[in-house]
């Protein structure tokens, strides 16, 4: 050990100096020095991806290997403290780094090794022992599909499931709110608040079925394909002992890839779920501009809801309340689409056996999940939960508008409809008072044909169900 707290550990490369209380060794050192690019470490999910497979290896390992029992079960509690969360100091290899993730990998190989050969009180290599049967190639593929499938399962699909709850029993209590419908940001025909948040719940839940859709190839790993898919170095059954291993310990029906060359060589199911989040996130804007729409004002705006008062809106003018949930919500939106795009190009880089953009597509997608699952909760909790309803202005806006003069076309005609409406525009009268003095249509008979709340049920006004 030297004076200034490092000592000296080799690789095939030579001697470095690394910091003297590391659990990690000179490979992992030598990335920290090379790779000072975003301060960035890759992401928690990813790391206790790494601990949970390096632990099913160890346990495949014993059984289709021969490695030494007390070796591989060093390794499987070092791992599994690694997937714990208990050493995430010790892995600071930026995202930004080789493009297989060999960085990572052996990163995990030397922590585990460490903590491994502390256990057993024997040595545990890096390579021979943690890394046996493996290959940063298919280690780090495995580890983008579980810490995703993982995160996807525990947080965000309960997420939107809660989200689209809340939604629709946000629709059931405003089912019979009727409000002015609005197309091209132009007053349409009306709508019931209930109506329109259940196109709001149908868009998460669609959201849902598409993640849903595409959890298979997700749960297909790489596994066992070692440097190019041919599987050297691995016995046949150790890729699939440890899909089973994984699926055990998670949970989550973890399977061999069935061809392995294309799970090495690309990442079209990362690409297919970023996809996937990227329609989310485009739900979750669409959502939350209306909501901003819905709550503008309160005076010069459309005053419909008031989102709950969460922090002062501004910091000169005094009194001012903004919708910070969906603004929020919005800008999410806007970096998981720049995920995506960052991921459909990493995805285009499987030069032959090998993709060499992973670390930033798992990166990109594990922040793409916690971003919308993030955002989901606080839609739900924040804002759609709690807003309240502003009916005198949903009323006086139903009063005023003449697009209702569209549910006398089957009486009157387009071209008459179309006089009344405009008669109505320039006086700012309420369309029944303009029809009433431009139609033989009775006092009764406009009440019935021109009630909102009829017209929100849709067909032909008047003719029941």
């Amino acid at each position: 050990m030297s004076q200034d707290g490092y000592r000296i550990e080799r690789d095939s490369m030579g001697e470095l100096q690394v910091p003297a209380d590391a659990l990690y060794g000179a490979q992992t050192q030598r990335a920290v020095q090379n790779f000072p690019v975003s301060g960035q470490p890759m992401p928690r999910p990813f790391i206790q991806a790494l601990g949970l497979i390096k632990a099913a290896c160890a346990r495949a390992n014993r059984e289709v290997s021969g490695l030494d029992p007390t070796v591989a079960e060093a390794i499987v509690e070092a791992a599994e403290a690694v997937a714990r969360g208990e050493h995430d100091d010790h892995f600071p290899i930026d995202v930004f780094q080789t493009g297989s993730g060999t960085s990572s990998n052996m990163n995990a190989n030397e922590v585990i090794a460490r903590l491994a050969s502390e256990r057993a009180g024997v040595t545990v290599h890096p390579n021979d022992h943690v890394n046996m049967g493996q290959s940063s190639n298919d280690v780090i593929p495995t580890a983008i599909h579980v810490s995703a499938a993982l995160e996807v399962h525990d947080r965000l699909l309960p997420a939107l499931r809660r989200l689209a709850d809340t939604i629709e029993q946000r629709a059931t209590e405003l089912a019979d709110v009727t409000t002015t419908g609005r197309t091209h940001l132009m007053d349409a025909m009306p709508v019931t608040l209930g109506q329109e948040l259940s196109g709001w719940a149908a868009q998460v839940r669609n959201g849902v079925s598409r993640i849903e859709a595409s959890l298979p190839r997700l749960h297909a790993l790489a596994q066992g394909g070692t440097a190019v898919g041919t599987g050297i170095n691995a016995p046949a059954a150790f890729g699939e002992q440890v899909s089973k291993r994984l699926a055990e310990a998670s949970g989550v029906p973890f399977t061999p890839a069935p061809n392995r060359f294309e799970a090495l060589s690309s990442q079209d199911a990362a690409v297919e779920l970023s996809g996937q989040l990227r329609t989310v996130a485009v739900s979750l804007m669409k959502v939350a501009n209306d909501l901003r729409w819905m709550n503008s004002g309160p005076l010069a705006g459309l005053g419909e809801i008031s989102l709950p008062a969460l922090q002062p809106g501004s910091s000169i003018m005094p009194g001012k309340v903004n919708p910070v949930i969906p603004e929020s919500v919005a800008m999410v939106a806007a970096q998981v689409m720049g995920n995506d795009t960052t991921i459909s190009v990493a995805g285009q880089s499987g030069n032959f056996q090998l993709n060499v953009m992973l670390p930033v597509i798992g990166y990109n997608v594990l922040q793409s999940i916690d971003l919308l699952t993030n955002a989901s909760t606080i839609l739900g909790q924040d804002a759609i939960a709690g807003f309240t309803v502003n009916e005198e202005n949903l009323r006086a806006a139903l009063d005023r508008n003449p697009i209702l003069v569209t549910a006398l076309n089957a009486v009157i005609g387009y071209e008459k409809g179309a006089e009344v409406a405009k008669q109505a525009y320039r006086d700012g009268r309420p369309v029944i008072e303009v029809a009433r003095e431009m139609t033989d249509l009775s006092e009764s008979e406009l009440q019935r044909l021109l009630d909102p709340r009829e017209l929100a049920r849709g067909g032909i006004p008047g003719q029941g169900e």
